[in-house]
């Protein structure tokens, strides 16, 4: 089984880039199941309903979110109702939405989709660690794959994360701060692992956003309204290379396609 994992979806740009490569890159590399986070996909913040159904339109089968989940107020009316959308895990309770679920992958596979985000930098969140293991307590029995996306700022936690839940998570996969890194691997214990999937969005940009608004607020350091980029757009992600009889991962491989305007 082949899985893909597409990094955070940034703007127009980043949904362009989706609907201009997603097809093909399922095709090509005979893909079964497609996940990707879009807590940026709309206008750089958020979701909104419309850009949800877009992305899922695309050819994605779950959305993960992250820190600016909330940042667009038209998620509160409709986060309860898709099952497809996951928001992390580690939110103080009560909270709407949920931060994992189950899944059916073709005829025979349950893949198992944990969103959680990490907490240096970030307050009032809930160890991600120890509520990994409840929710693996869950889930371990009923899912024959399990993918995380951690979504955090610092790589040593990432790193740690993974190191933590080795063998006993498919994937960790790290995603929000937008630059690919370069250190995939499989892990002694078997969980594939990545620092950052990188960003589906526009490629002439700082993460994202306009350059030039970006380099004004660093040269002036006042308060500047950030706004998407435009442009080409980058498709960047993983996909993962599963044994269809131990679902141990084989293969970690980045990609990353650009696309013109």
């Amino acid at each position: 089984m082949n899985i893909l994992v597409i990094g955070d979806i940034v703007g127009r740009p980043g949904r362009r880039a989706l609907k201009q490569g997603l097809a093909r890159i399922q095709r090509q590399e005979d893909i079964s199941f497609t996940i990707a986070n879009a807590e940026n996909a709309a206008g750089g913040r958020g979701l909104t309903r419309a850009v949800m159904d877009e992305i899922l339109g695309a050819g994605i089968d779950v959305i993960t979110m992250g820190n600016h989940v909330w940042d667009n107020k038209d998620i509160f009316n409709f986060i309860d109702d898709e099952f497809r959308l996951l928001r992390p895990a580690n939110y103080p309770s009560p909270c709407p939405g949920q931060g994992y679920h189950l899944y059916k992958a073709g005829f025979s596979k349950n893949i198992g989709i944990i969103n959680l985000s990490g907490r240096v930098f970030v307050s009032n969140l809930e160890c991600p660690f120890k509520l990994m293991d409840s929710i693996l307590s869950e889930v371990e029995d009923q899912a024959d794959i399990i993918i995380v996306d951690f979504h955090a700022e610092a790589t040593s936690e990432k790193l740690a994360f993974a190191y933590y839940v080795d063998g006993r998570a498919t994937a960790v996969l790290g995603t929000h701060t937008h630059i690919q890194t370069s250190d995939e691997r499989i892990l002694p214990r078997g969980t594939a692992y990545i620092t950052d999937l990188g960003m589906t969005g526009p490629s002439d940009s700082v993460l994202g956003m306009d350059k030039e608004i970006v380099i004004e607020k660093f040269l002036t350091g006042r308060p500047a309204r950030f706004e998407v980029a435009s442009g080409s757009a980058q498709l960047q992600g993983v996909i993962l290379r599963l044994d269809d009889n131990t679902d141990q991962v084989l293969e970690i491989k980045r990609i990353s396609i650009l696309y013109s305007e």
